[in-house]
C-alpha cells in the first residue's frame, strides 16, 4: 500500500503575511509560562515547496549556504548541518563579526527564519555572551534557552523537533539539567528580517545581552 500524502496547503494558508490562518492552526498560547509551546503535525504539512512555500531566502546571513539551507528547512525532518558547522568555514568570520559587534554594544542579536524573515530566537538573554557562546560551541550547534525563543513564531512538536508556524525545520529541543536546550541549525536562522532580501542591511540589535 502506498503512502498517502496530504494535499499541499495553499500560499493564502502559508504566506508569511497571512498570520491569522497560520495562528489558528499552531496551538499553543504565546503568553503562557510552560515551555516549550506545543504545536500540531499540520505545521509541518506538506506545501508546494517542502514544508514551506517556496525556497529560503537567496542571500543569507552569517555566511550560509543557500543549499544546505533550503534542504535542511524545507525538505528535512530529522538530519542537521554539520556539528561545528556556524563556526567552521566561511560562517566563522562572519558569525564572529556579529557576535563581536553586538558584545561592543552590550546588546543581543535577534536570529530571523531562513524562510519568511520573522524573528525566532533573541540571545543572549538572561546569561551573558560568554555564557551562550560557550555552551554553543560545546554542542556544536547555536543553543537557546526558554528565554531566548520568541514564542509568537515558533514551536515544538510531540517528538521534540523544533519548528517555526510556517514549516521551517529549525532544530531539536534536547534538555538538560539546566532544563529545556533548543539545538537550532543556523542555516535555519540565517534569515533577513520580514524577508529582505539583502545580507548588507545592518545587524539588528535588541535589549541589553544581561
Amino acid at each position: 500500500m502506498g503512502c498517502k500524502h496530504s494535499a499541499p496547503v495553499s500560499e493564502t494558508e502559508s504566506n508569511s503575511k497571512e498570520y491569522g490562518p497560520i495562528r489558528d492552526i499552531v496551538g499553543g498560547d504565546a503568553a503562557s509560562k510552560s515551555y516549550p509551546l506545543v504545536g500540531p503535525e499540520a505545521i509541518m504539512k506538506k506545501k508546494t515547496h517542502g514544508t514551506y512555500i517556496k525556497p529560503v531566502q537567496s542571500k543569507l546571513r552569517y555566511g550560509c549556504d543557500f543549499k544546505t539551507a533550503d534542504n535542511i528547512c524545507n525538505h528535512n525532518r530529522h538530519l542537521a548541518e554539520h556539528f561545528g558547522y556556524f563556526t567552521s568555514g566561511p560562517r566563522r568570520r562572519a558569525f564572529n563579526k556579529a557576535v563581536k559587534e553586538a558584545k561592543a554594544k552590550n546588546k543581543s542579536i535577534t536570529f530571523f527564519d531562513s524562510n519568511t524573515g520573522l524573528p525566532l530566537f533573541t540571545a543572549p538573554r538572561g546569561r551573558s555572551w560568554d555564557s551562550f557562546l560557550n555552551e554553543s560551541s560545546k554542542h556544536g550547534w547555536p543553543s537557546f534557552r526558554d528565554a531566548e525563543v520568541n514564542w509568537e513564531n515558533v514551536r515544538c512538536l510531540r517528538k521534540g523537533e523544533a519548528v517555526s508556524i510556517h514549516g521551517t525545520h529549525l532544530g531539536h529541543n534536547l534538555p538538560d539539567s539546566s532544563g529545556n536546550r533548543y539545538c537550532i541549525n543556523l542555516v535555519s536562522i540565517a534569515g533577513n528580517p520580514d524577508g529582505i532580501d539583502d545580507t548588507k542591511e545592518i545587524m539588528l540589535y535588541t535589549d541589553s545581552a544581561n
